[in-house]
């Protein structure tokens, strides 16, 4: 994870409170609040059909809340300051025919630059990631890692303050996952705050400061992704010569072998009433490590087993799309 920018004193990139929205009887977004500090990299972590895209386009200002408000960049009608936003979202779309360079060139003046301008920054940054070679190329000749570069490269060419997207590593490979990886982190590290929602927790638990899990429409956790691990106690993973021995009354209650194997939470009062039970007993320690929960431990912990299931049955559906 990226070093801390966040900015708690300045006011928040985003102040949204309960948010609702309902399509045809189904409740898609339910009461939802969520503050992201300004500087930030905020993840958004949840299955697909949680609510995450809904949530996102309500921030936006792209659709309206039933109930609830919110706040962009301090205004209280999103739409009015569009123009300091980048947003990606989850349907990509770029003109197959214009080149790469006019491709790039175009976004920037949806958003207030001029062409020229919009060209110059354009070839600079297609410079700057490695795609000078492509400059020229039509849309349809391009990769597709290439392709979503490109689009990804018009959502931040006017600079913007806030960055928003949906999705981002959805369909690429491991390298172009890097390499976005690399943008965003580069982005934060100018002071643009970034919003990107993913069904995938490596994503979020190597680049985020904070994240939202978000499961049928409600978020049932926001905080730090230390505070999320922290929701679970370590765990110890023991070996021992012995499988038994007045040392397995230092084991917390219900703790059962595997072999010679064992793995439980760490007792309340730590490890070294444990250490000095195993040794004195003679139990033999062949290993023993002490194991941080990682996020999808907590994902599991707080959004519950069905949520955790569809998360990873959205990622391994991913993995199978040619």
């Amino acid at each position: 994870m990226i070093a801390n920018h966040t900015n708690f004193a300045s006011p928040p990139a985003i102040d949204a409170r309960g948010l609702v929205k309902d399509f045809d009887g189904f409740r898609a977004v339910d009461h939802i609040d969520l503050i992201v500090p300004a500087g930030s990299i905020f993840g958004i972590l949840g299955p697909n059909g949680a609510g995450k895209t809904t949530t996102l386009r309500m921030l936006l200002g792209i659709i309206a809340p039933d109930e609830g408000q919110c706040t962009l960049l301090g205004n209280d009608r999103p739409l009015a300051v569009a123009r300091k936003v980048g947003y990606l979202p989850e349907e990509r779309g770029l003109y197959p025919t214009m080149t790469a360079v006019e491709a790039i060139a175009f976004m920037g003046a949806l958003r207030g630059l001029s062409l020229g301008e919009g060209r110059r920054r354009a070839r600079e940054l297609m410079e700057g990631h490695g795609l000078g070679h492509a400059m020229t190329r039509q849309i349809r000749q391009l990769s597709k890692g290439m392709a979503q570069t490109v689009q990804l490269l018009g959502t931040i060419i006017h600079r913007p303050r806030l960055i928003i997207l949906d999705e981002p590593f959805s369909g690429l490979d491991a390298l172009n996952q890097q390499k976005l990886e690399a943008l965003i982190r580069a982005q934060a590290e100018a002071g643009t705050t970034i919003i990107f929602s993913t069904h995938v927790i490596a994503h979020a638990e190597r680049l985020c400061e904070r994240v939202a899990i978000i499961a049928k429409g409600r978020i049932p956790f926001v905080g730090s992704v230390d505070e999320a691990r922290g929701r679970l106690r370590p765990r110890v993973r023991l070996e021992t010569r012995a499988t038994d021995g007045p040392w397995r009354a230092a084991l917390p209650p219900g703790t059962l072998p595997a072999g010679r194997h064992w793995h439980f939470e760490l007792p309340e009062q730590g490890i070294e009433p444990l250490l000095q039970a195993l040794i004195a007993g003679e139990a033999g320690i062949v290993s023993l490590s002490i194991e941080r929960p990682g996020l999808h431990d907590a994902f599991i912990a707080i959004a519950g087993e069905a949520a955790a299931a569809d998360l990873l049955r959205g990622r391994d559906e991913e993995a199978d799309r040619p």
